[in-house]
Protein backbone atom coordinates (compact mmCIF):
# COMPACT_ATOMS: atom_id res chain seq x y z
CA UNK A 1 0.00 0.00 0.00
CA UNK A 2 1.50 3.43 -0.78
CA UNK A 3 1.69 6.20 1.57
CA UNK A 4 3.04 9.85 1.89
CA UNK A 5 6.59 9.77 2.45
CA UNK A 6 6.33 12.43 5.26
CA UNK A 7 4.01 9.47 6.86
CA UNK A 8 6.11 7.18 6.74
CA UNK A 9 9.15 8.82 7.91
CA UNK A 10 7.02 10.18 10.97
CA UNK A 11 5.46 6.55 11.47
CA UNK A 12 9.47 5.49 11.95
CA UNK A 13 9.69 7.36 15.21
CA UNK A 14 12.77 9.22 14.14
CA UNK A 15 11.06 12.93 13.51
CA UNK A 16 7.50 14.18 13.72
CA UNK A 17 5.77 14.55 10.25
CA UNK A 18 5.72 18.41 10.32
CA UNK A 19 9.43 17.73 10.79
CA UNK A 20 9.99 14.90 8.10
CA UNK A 21 8.73 17.86 5.75
CA UNK A 22 11.01 19.88 6.07
CA UNK A 23 13.43 17.65 5.78
CA UNK A 24 12.15 16.31 2.49
CA UNK A 25 11.80 20.13 1.16
CA UNK A 26 15.64 20.42 1.99
CA UNK A 27 16.56 17.27 -0.36
CA UNK A 28 17.73 15.55 2.85
CA UNK A 29 15.31 12.47 1.91
CA UNK A 30 16.19 9.88 -0.65
CA UNK A 31 14.47 6.98 -2.35
CA UNK A 32 15.90 4.39 -4.19
CA UNK A 33 18.96 6.73 -4.09
CA UNK A 34 16.49 9.54 -5.66
CA UNK A 35 16.52 12.77 -3.71
CA UNK A 36 12.88 13.37 -3.26
CA UNK A 37 11.59 17.24 -3.13
CA UNK A 38 8.25 17.12 -3.36
CA UNK A 39 5.32 17.04 -0.44
CA UNK A 40 2.83 14.08 -1.10
CA UNK A 41 5.17 11.63 -2.79
CA UNK A 42 3.43 8.65 -1.85
CA UNK A 43 6.27 4.99 -1.53
CA UNK A 44 5.49 1.33 -0.72
CA UNK A 45 7.72 1.49 2.54
CA UNK A 46 7.87 -2.41 2.19
CA UNK A 47 9.41 -2.38 -1.82
CA UNK A 48 11.28 1.31 -1.45
CA UNK A 49 14.61 1.76 -0.20
CA UNK A 50 14.03 5.20 1.81
CA UNK A 51 16.97 7.05 3.61
CA UNK A 52 17.06 9.96 6.03
CA UNK A 53 20.08 11.74 5.99
CA UNK A 54 21.96 9.03 4.74
CA UNK A 55 20.30 6.53 7.58
CA UNK A 56 18.17 3.88 5.93
CA UNK A 57 14.94 3.56 7.66
CA UNK A 58 13.92 0.26 8.66
CA UNK A 59 11.20 -1.69 7.29
CA UNK A 60 8.01 -1.50 9.11
CA UNK A 61 6.81 -4.60 11.13
CA UNK A 62 4.15 -6.39 9.23
CA UNK A 63 0.61 -6.00 10.29
CA UNK A 64 -0.89 -7.63 13.55
CA UNK A 65 -4.11 -7.97 14.34
CA UNK A 66 -5.44 -9.83 17.90
CA UNK A 67 -8.87 -10.42 18.28
CA UNK A 68 -9.48 -10.96 22.05
CA UNK A 69 -12.31 -12.08 24.16
CA UNK A 70 -13.00 -9.71 27.37
CA UNK A 71 -14.53 -10.73 30.07
CA UNK A 72 -16.20 -8.56 32.42
CA UNK A 73 -13.67 -7.49 35.11
CA UNK A 74 -11.34 -6.56 33.00
CA UNK A 75 -9.96 -3.19 31.52
CA UNK A 76 -9.39 -2.22 27.71
CA UNK A 77 -5.74 -1.02 28.07
CA UNK A 78 -2.50 -2.37 28.54
CA UNK A 79 -1.63 -1.49 32.32
CA UNK A 80 -3.07 0.27 34.91
CA UNK A 81 -1.79 2.28 37.96
CA UNK A 82 -4.40 0.82 40.39
CA UNK A 83 -3.15 -2.83 39.77
CA UNK A 84 -6.36 -4.09 38.22
CA UNK A 85 -6.58 -6.91 35.63
CA UNK A 86 -6.20 -5.68 31.54
CA UNK A 87 -6.52 -7.30 28.67
CA UNK A 88 -2.41 -7.31 28.75
CA UNK A 89 -2.79 -10.51 30.95
CA UNK A 90 -4.97 -11.85 27.99
CA UNK A 91 -2.45 -11.68 25.06
CA UNK A 92 0.77 -12.36 26.85
CA UNK A 93 1.62 -15.18 24.04
CA UNK A 94 1.22 -12.01 21.79
CA UNK A 95 4.95 -10.93 21.20
CA UNK A 96 4.59 -8.05 19.04
CA UNK A 97 3.42 -4.84 20.33
CA UNK A 98 -0.13 -4.24 20.23
CA UNK A 99 -2.56 -1.89 21.04
CA UNK A 100 -6.17 -1.68 22.05
CA UNK A 101 -9.07 -0.36 19.22
CA UNK A 102 -11.66 1.56 21.07
CA UNK A 103 -12.17 0.32 24.51
CA UNK A 104 -15.05 -1.82 26.14
CA UNK A 105 -16.42 -0.72 29.50
CA UNK A 106 -15.23 -2.63 32.74
CA UNK A 107 -18.15 -4.46 33.67
CA UNK A 108 -18.86 -5.17 29.49
CA UNK A 109 -17.30 -8.32 27.59
CA UNK A 110 -16.98 -9.61 24.42
CA UNK A 111 -14.49 -8.89 21.43
CA UNK A 112 -12.20 -6.34 21.69
CA UNK A 113 -9.23 -5.57 18.00
CA UNK A 114 -5.61 -5.54 19.26
CA UNK A 115 -3.27 -4.05 16.30
CA UNK A 116 0.05 -2.39 15.56
CA UNK A 117 -1.35 -0.31 12.60
CA UNK A 118 -2.65 3.20 13.87
CA UNK A 119 -4.01 3.93 10.26
CA UNK A 120 -6.81 0.92 10.73
CA UNK A 121 -7.08 1.52 14.14
CA UNK A 122 -8.20 5.04 13.11
CA UNK A 123 -10.81 4.09 10.62
CA UNK A 124 -12.47 1.62 12.35
CA UNK A 125 -13.28 4.05 15.11
CA UNK A 126 -14.12 7.16 12.97
CA UNK A 127 -17.80 7.27 12.39
CA UNK A 128 -17.13 8.58 8.73
CA UNK A 129 -16.18 4.87 7.80
CA UNK A 130 -19.14 3.31 8.94
CA UNK A 131 -17.68 0.40 10.90
CA UNK A 132 -20.43 -1.26 12.73
CA UNK A 133 -20.07 -3.12 16.28
CA UNK A 134 -22.67 -4.87 17.67
CA UNK A 135 -23.82 -5.90 20.66
CA UNK A 136 -25.80 -8.48 22.92
CA UNK A 137 -27.60 -6.75 25.59
CA UNK A 138 -29.71 -7.91 28.48
CA UNK A 139 -31.94 -5.29 30.06
CA UNK A 140 -34.48 -4.40 32.36
CA UNK A 141 -37.97 -5.04 31.39
CA UNK A 142 -39.49 -5.36 27.69
CA UNK A 143 -38.83 -2.69 25.15
CA UNK A 144 -41.97 -1.53 23.26
CA UNK A 145 -42.02 -1.60 19.50
CA UNK A 146 -41.85 2.72 20.06
CA UNK A 147 -39.14 2.52 22.18
CA UNK A 148 -37.21 0.30 19.49
CA UNK A 149 -38.26 2.43 17.04
CA UNK A 150 -36.94 5.75 18.92
CA UNK A 151 -32.92 3.79 18.78
CA UNK A 152 -33.81 3.35 15.90
CA UNK A 153 -33.82 6.73 14.62
CA UNK A 154 -31.73 8.21 17.63
CA UNK A 155 -32.24 9.38 20.98
CA UNK A 156 -30.80 12.73 22.21
CA UNK A 157 -28.11 12.35 24.85
CA UNK A 158 -26.28 15.00 26.70
CA UNK A 159 -23.82 15.18 24.31
CA UNK A 160 -26.09 15.37 21.63
CA UNK A 161 -28.38 12.78 19.39
CA UNK A 162 -27.12 9.73 18.41
CA UNK A 163 -26.76 8.56 14.89
CA UNK A 164 -29.16 5.81 13.75
CA UNK A 165 -29.14 2.48 14.71
CA UNK A 166 -30.36 -1.49 13.87
CA UNK A 167 -32.34 -2.94 17.09
CA UNK A 168 -34.13 -6.09 17.05
CA UNK A 169 -35.33 -8.40 19.89
CA UNK A 170 -33.45 -11.16 20.53
CA UNK A 171 -35.30 -13.19 23.42
CA UNK A 172 -36.93 -13.02 26.85
CA UNK A 173 -35.92 -14.09 29.63
CA UNK A 174 -38.33 -13.70 32.50
CA UNK A 175 -38.79 -9.94 33.26
CA UNK A 176 -36.02 -8.79 31.36
CA UNK A 177 -35.18 -9.22 27.62
CA UNK A 178 -32.12 -9.23 25.48
CA UNK A 179 -31.73 -7.08 22.37
CA UNK A 180 -29.15 -6.78 19.29
CA UNK A 181 -27.96 -3.64 18.59
CA UNK A 182 -25.91 -2.36 15.74
CA UNK A 183 -24.22 1.43 15.93
CA UNK A 184 -21.83 3.32 13.92
CA UNK A 185 -20.52 5.36 16.43
CA UNK A 186 -18.08 4.80 19.83
CA UNK A 187 -19.23 7.41 22.44
CA UNK A 188 -18.18 6.71 25.96
CA UNK A 189 -20.80 4.25 27.43
CA UNK A 190 -23.46 4.77 24.48
CA UNK A 191 -25.88 1.33 24.46
CA UNK A 192 -26.17 2.13 27.84
CA UNK A 193 -26.88 5.46 27.81
CA UNK A 194 -29.00 5.30 24.92
CA UNK A 195 -31.00 2.65 27.03
CA UNK A 196 -31.38 4.87 29.40
CA UNK A 197 -32.77 7.37 27.41
CA UNK A 198 -35.67 4.91 26.77
CA UNK A 199 -36.20 4.08 30.22
CA UNK A 200 -34.44 1.25 30.81
CA UNK A 201 -31.26 -0.28 32.15
CA UNK A 202 -28.17 -2.35 31.23
CA UNK A 203 -27.81 -5.46 32.92
CA UNK A 204 -25.46 -7.16 30.88
CA UNK A 205 -23.42 -6.00 28.11
CA UNK A 206 -21.34 -7.97 25.07
CA UNK A 207 -19.67 -6.73 21.98
CA UNK A 208 -20.19 -10.04 19.38
CA UNK A 209 -18.86 -7.68 16.15
CA UNK A 210 -16.12 -5.30 15.44
CA UNK A 211 -16.52 -4.74 11.59
CA UNK A 212 -15.39 -7.58 9.66
CA UNK A 213 -14.96 -9.28 12.59
CA UNK A 214 -17.05 -11.71 14.69
CA UNK A 215 -16.81 -13.33 17.94
CA UNK A 216 -18.13 -16.36 17.43
CA UNK A 217 -17.59 -19.07 19.71
CA UNK A 218 -13.83 -17.93 21.09
CA UNK A 219 -13.99 -18.87 24.94
CA UNK A 220 -14.24 -15.77 26.96
CA UNK A 221 -10.56 -14.56 28.25
CA UNK A 222 -8.70 -16.51 24.98
CA UNK A 223 -7.66 -14.64 21.94
CA UNK A 224 -6.70 -15.91 18.13
CA UNK A 225 -5.27 -13.52 15.33
CA UNK A 226 -7.35 -13.06 12.21
CA UNK A 227 -7.35 -14.98 9.58
CA UNK A 228 -6.25 -13.52 6.35
CA UNK A 229 -9.65 -12.70 5.08
CA UNK A 230 -10.31 -10.71 8.29
CA UNK A 231 -6.94 -9.12 8.09
CA UNK A 232 -7.90 -8.21 4.74
CA UNK A 233 -11.17 -6.71 5.12
CA UNK A 234 -9.54 -4.96 7.72
CA UNK A 235 -7.26 -2.88 5.29
CA UNK A 236 -9.64 -2.61 3.09
CA UNK A 237 -11.29 -0.50 5.85
CA UNK A 238 -7.64 1.73 6.17
CA UNK A 239 -7.49 2.22 2.70
CA UNK A 240 -10.31 4.61 3.08
CA UNK A 241 -8.27 6.90 5.28
CA UNK A 242 -5.61 7.45 3.24
CA UNK A 243 -8.09 7.89 0.07
CA UNK A 244 -9.69 10.82 2.60
CA UNK A 245 -13.21 9.10 1.65
CA UNK A 246 -16.11 7.56 3.32
CA UNK A 247 -16.23 3.69 3.09
CA UNK A 248 -17.69 3.04 -0.60
CA UNK A 249 -20.81 1.36 -0.24
CA UNK A 250 -19.64 -1.94 -2.49
CA UNK A 251 -17.51 -2.64 0.66
CA UNK A 252 -19.98 -2.50 2.90
CA UNK A 253 -21.44 -6.01 1.69
CA UNK A 254 -18.39 -7.58 1.54
CA UNK A 255 -17.76 -7.00 5.06
CA UNK A 256 -21.32 -8.59 5.67
CA UNK A 257 -20.52 -11.35 4.10
CA UNK A 258 -17.56 -12.15 6.40
CA UNK A 259 -19.93 -13.09 9.06
CA UNK A 260 -21.09 -16.21 7.29
CA UNK A 261 -17.54 -16.71 6.08
CA UNK A 262 -15.87 -16.52 8.97
CA UNK A 263 -18.05 -16.91 12.44
CA UNK A 264 -18.48 -20.81 11.70
CA UNK A 265 -15.13 -21.41 10.92
CA UNK A 266 -12.97 -19.66 13.39
CA UNK A 267 -9.19 -20.29 14.36
CA UNK A 268 -8.12 -22.03 17.48
CA UNK A 269 -7.78 -20.23 20.08
CA UNK A 270 -3.74 -19.06 21.14
CA UNK A 271 -2.15 -21.90 22.88
CA UNK A 272 -2.09 -20.77 26.85
CA UNK A 273 -4.50 -17.89 26.81
CA UNK A 274 -6.71 -17.85 29.67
Amino acid sequence: MRVRLQKVIAASGITSRRKAESLIQEGRVTVNGQVVRKLGTCVDPTVDHIKVNGWSLKPPPPDVFVIVHKPAGYLTTLQDPLGRPTIAELIKRVKVRVFPVGRLDYDAEGLVLLTNNGQIAQACLHPRYHVPKTYLVKVSGVLTDEEIEALQEGVELDDGPTAPACVKKSGIALVNSWLEITIYEGRKHQIKRMLEAVGHQVLRLRRIRFGPLWLGDLPAGACRYTTDQEANALRLIGRAVTAGEETPAWKRPYLDRLHNQESSRLCSPLQGTR
